[in-house]
């Protein structure tokens, strides 16, 4: 997915100019950004109700109406390709809940989640080395920058549909993995409001967290080829990926490790304090690298491991062990669409911020103090959060003894 997603982010569209105010690229960004959001919100709804017999259908459709997407921004004048980026995002957010939903609810969901959720750092970074080569190969044409993700999610269709087949091929959760886990079952309307009623305050803390981590992960990933420029670090395209495979091995052996804690409330408290380690990381290697302790490239890959040693466990692990810890039938895709909506509306704010309101801040310095929003807000959140589930977790015990 992160081919079709991520390429045109690799490139720079000075060449465009303004839209409204707003840098082109940033406008783009914006634009597939509302996409992706709003497909947030439609999977709250699709992601929890929708059975294994359609997974792999959907997502071969919404990712080919992403390419098809590409096509059109490739072709169309340059303002109407801001509409073709909105429907590149608007079919790729619910890619990510299809395929969790085949991994939820098993005693190796830690293993197989933390390898598909350190994907997002490698896959990320990956696209975009993908994407500037392409664009250097097509550098002879003036559309080059244009034609570049299109061409580069090009080279993902085959292996997608090879892998969609494999993946559609698992087998259901055992009756071992339900004792261990609790059953996964699709959710109506009422149950969904009934979770929410049900752990609503400790939900509310960890969607602020993730709504302040998202906005950062996001900016970081869309704007590292200007972060990087900032840092004095141009015309490298493996950069994107040499400062993105350390972070993938670090949270992959970090999160993984996770597994082997079979209580589910200890594991969810564990969980808790990964989240807050990682803010803190944000913020110290932030401090260090303005010390001039540590240089430009291991300060980039420290972020990513913060950055991911936070989100990760909100994609795959917190909320599939909040689940088993409460045994609460429910599913796990429904919550992290539920933080993914509200974490990708912060991340248009954010971004309208940084355009408008403090537009001649340079993208470093806007980075770097968000750094240590980051690292303070984060902390906070993650640790009232976990306050809240330890108190729930006795009363409920006492409740359904």
């Amino acid at each position: 997915m992160y081919g079709f997603r991520k390429p045109f982010a690799a490139a720079g569209y000075s060449e465009a100019g303004d839209f409204f105010g707003l840098e082109f690229k940033t406008a783009l960004v914006i634009s597939q950004v509302l996409g992706y959001t709003l497909s947030k919100f439609i999977g709250i709804k699709v992601i929890s109700e929708m059975g294994k017999n359609n997974r792999a259908r959907a997502i071969l459709i919404l990712i080919g109406i992403a390419e098809l997407a590409l096509l059109g921004f490739a072709i169309v004048p340059e303002k109407l390709k801001l509409a073709f980026m909105f429907f590149n995002g608007l079919p790729l957010g619910m890619v990510w809940g299809l395929v969790f939903s085949y991994l939820e609810g098993r005693r190796f969901t830690e293993a197989m989640g933390a390898g598909l959720c350190a994907s997002f750092a490698f896959a990320s970074g990956f696209a975009k080395t993908i994407g500037k080569s392409v664009q250097q190969f097509l550098e002879t044409t003036d559309m080059a920058v244009y034609w570049m993700p299109f061409l580069s999610g090009a080279i993902y269709l085959v292996p997608l549909v090879i892998f969609t087949l494999m993946l559609n091929a698992m087998p259901d959760p055992t009756k071992e993995d339900e004792t261990l886990r609790t059953k996964r079952a699709p959710m109506t309307r009422a149950d969904r409001v009934k979770f929410f009623k049900t752990f609503g305050p400790g939900m509310v803390m960890l969607i602020l967290a993730y709504m302040f981590l998202t906005a950062f992960r996001d900016f970081r990933d869309n704007f590292m080829n200007e972060i990087l420029i900032g840092l004095g670090i141009t015309d490298q395209p493996d950069i994107f990926t040499k400062t993105e495979i350390p972070v993938t091995l670090g949270v992959l052996v970090l999160l993984g490790t996770i597994m082997f804690i079979k209580d589910n409330l200890r594991a969810l408290l564990v969980n808790h304090w990964v989240i807050a380690g990682g803010f803190a990381v944000a913020g110290i290697s932030t401090w260090a690298f303005q010390a001039g302790t540590i240089d430009p490239v291991v300060w980039i890959m420290l972020t990513g491991f913060a950055t991911y040693m936070a989100y990760i466990p909100f994609n795959c692990i917190i909320f599939e062990r909040l689940i088993a810890a409460f045994k609460y039938v429910s599913n796990a895709g429904f919550l992290i669409y539920v933080a993914d909506a509200f974490g990708y509306l912060s991340v248009v704010g954010v971004l309208l911020y940084k355009d408008l309101a403090v537009k001649n801040i340079s993208w470093l310095s806007f980075f770097t103090t968000s750094c240590y929003l980051l690292a303070v807000i984060g902390v906070i959140l993650s640790m009232l959060s976990m306050i809240y589930f330890m108190r729930k977790h006795v009363n409920w015990h006492k409740t359904n003894a």
